[in-house]
């Protein structure tokens, strides 16, 4: 996915992202991508989010214990206690740290053997495009299917204007794309169901 990027950037900006692919010069280069930091950081690096604060049910009564529910996007090879080993806590509190519910990496290399299939039709639609994987930094459903040695790719082809804020809107209160976009991406899709319906 970076490789690609970098390809169709323009210098001086596709050789500064080209050095998030060397581990010496990463976060370097992250703190020199500005507002572009947000969608490469979590890429690189793992990352845990608090999403549930719980105390008491009365606003005013101080809690005798709070719970923390966070969200830990992990990359590929750590495991919960690499997280918990992340997480920095006061000396003088008492902390128990529980797992309610993990979603275990999938450690195998995907299977690209349709990517050429599916770059085709996205060039048949929109000559001007660059195929490009991507990597999500969060947990898919894909990692179920891996379990039972499926291959999943994600193939949500969409042809977003680029005053688009996708990153904002995806999984937002307002989540949305253009109708457009949607019709694009069914195009597309049907395209791909064709080829292999034959």
């Amino acid at each position: 996915m970076i490789r690609t990027v970098c390809s169709i950037l323009p210098f001086p900006s596709g050789v500064v992202l080209r050095q998030l692919l060397n581990p010496t010069l990463t976060d370097g280069a992250l703190r020199l991508l500005g507002k572009q930091v947000e969608q490469f950081e979590p890429l690189l690096h793992n990352t845990l989010n608090p999403t549930i604060v719980r105390g008491v049910g009365n606003p005013g009564r101080i809690p005798d214990s709070v719970s923390l529910g966070i969200l830990c996007n992990l990359l590929p090879g750590y495991s919960l206690d690499d997280a918990v080993a992340c997480v920095q806590f006061d000396q003088d509190a008492e902390v128990k740290v529980t797992s309610t519910r993990w979603c275990e990496p999938v450690l195998s290399e995907p299977n690209m053997g349709l990517f050429s299939t599916l770059a085709d039709i996205l060039r048949e639609a929109e000559p001007e495009c660059v195929p490009c994987p991507l990597l999500s930094p969060g947990p898919t459903d894909g990692r179920l299917f891996a379990r039972l040695g499926i291959q999943t790719y994600g193939f949500l082809p969409m042809n977003l204007p680029p005053d688009f804020a996708f990153r904002q809107v995806m999984h937002a209160a307002d989540e949305r794309i253009p109708v457009e976009a949607l019709t694009f991406g069914t195009d597309a899709i049907y395209e791909l169901i064709q080829r292999f319906g034959d």
